[in-house]
């Protein structure tokens, strides 16, 4: 099992400096808006992620006025204690290190603590761009797989170079024509083997997400999710040739795995397009949900569970239902904020397992 049991915050966001100790699988988390309650989860959410759930920029987390911050979390794997450290130094050089040990790629930290993260904002991966929900399967994926993750990298390095050749070409009008085929056929190796392990994933993982929706709205509305990639029309070598004329024209590579999206119906309709508020919810909680059980499954131990302000997305019975499943016996630690400490206490009691209360101000 997976459990923290410590975390010490220097400067980070609303925090000048505190430690929390967490006795308990199932925590509460409550206080007034601005209290720091999803700060404190997101910290949790750095330490396993090396970065920020909601800022891009590390320099975002600092507290106001302050220069660097520093994190520890006193982490439980398997009854082994793990101490895992961030430090950005005041300027700006980043450190992680697991037991004292420094990472020399932070990449090699990613899906050794895995969390889970449910958050208002997190309604974009329904509503939003393709490149949403993109990043959140590979963050899944690169959780269970280290090698996906790497060719991620060297995919998308390697499209920012075909991308800025690209418009050179435009620039001195003459084309390299060894060059290009260097670009296509390293993207190609990578490209398809990205889609292969994204093909294998999402086969398993969309069937559980229509399960869950199901458990959640309580019947199925007709929901159904696909898969669709360019790849699945011919092979990248032979889609690079059908489009370089338009990829010259528009500057850019625009074909290949940075393009493929999660296609979500209700019916015959697009499901953002004619879903409801609740509907819409479910199918986001369905999503995460299916996430932390594959890599539950993949792990062999749960993920920490993160739920930030999820009182205000359902219903009593949904959360009842959502909490009774996600706090069994066989789960893992579950973080949960609310700003009404009576609600939160009072939905805790109804799981009939030993619970923590903290009460920010």
């Amino acid at each position: 099992m997976l459990q923290i049991n410590k975390i010490s915050l220097l400067q980070f966001r609303n925090y000048k400096q505190k430690d929390f100790s967490f006795t308990k699988k199932i925590i509460g988390i409550c206080g007034q808006n601005g209290t720091g309650k999803t700060n404190l989860l997101d910290a949790i959410y750095y330490l396993g992620f090396t970065k920020s759930y909601f800022s891009k920029s590390d320099h975002q987390n600092v507290q106001h006025g302050m220069l660097g911050m520093r994190l520890q979390g006193n982490f439980n794997l398997f009854e082994k204690e793990q101490i895992i450290c961030s430090i950005l130094r005041e300027n700006n050089k980043k450190e992680f290190s697991l037991n004292g040990e420094e990472y020399k790629k932070f990449s090699e930290h990613i899906g050794r603590f895995p969390c889970v993260m449910i958050a208002p904002d997190d309604i974009e991966l329904i509503i939003g761009g393709s490149e949403e929900r993109r990043k959140f399967i590979d963050t899944i994926i690169s959780q269970i797989t280290r090698e996906y993750l790497q060719q991620l990298i060297d995919y998308n390095k390697i499209l920012q170079q075909r991308n800025s050749f690209i418009k050179q070409l435009n620039e001195n009008g003459s084309i390299n024509e060894a060059l290009l085929q260097v670009f296509n056929e390293q993207l190609s190796s990578l490209g398809e083997l990205i889609f292969a392990q994204r093909t294998s994933f999402l086969a398993s993982f969309i069937e559980l997400t229509l399960e869950f929706y199901k458990m959640i709205a309580g019947k199925d509305d007709l929901v159904n999710i696909s898969y669709q990639s360019d790849l699945q029309s011919g092979s990248m070598l032979n889609l690079f040739q059908l489009s370089k004329q338009k990829d010259f024209i528009l500057q850019r590579t625009t074909v290949g795995i940075h393009k493929d999206e999660l296609i979500i119906k209700m019916d015959k309709s697009i499901f953002k397009s004619e879903a409801s508020q609740g509907q819409r919810k479910s199918l986001l909680f369905a999503l995460k949900l299916a996430e932390w059980q594959i890599l539950k499954k993949s792990k062999n131990f749960a993920p920490i569970l993160l739920l930030d302000d999820v009182f205000e997305k359902l219903d009593a019975i949904r959360m009842h239902n959502l909490l009774k499943w996600v706090c069994s016996d066989d789960g893992g630690q579950v973080f949960i904020t609310d700003t009404h400490v009576e609600r939160l206490q009072t939905q805790l009691q109804t799981i009939n397992d030993e619970f923590q209360l903290i009460v920010l101000d």
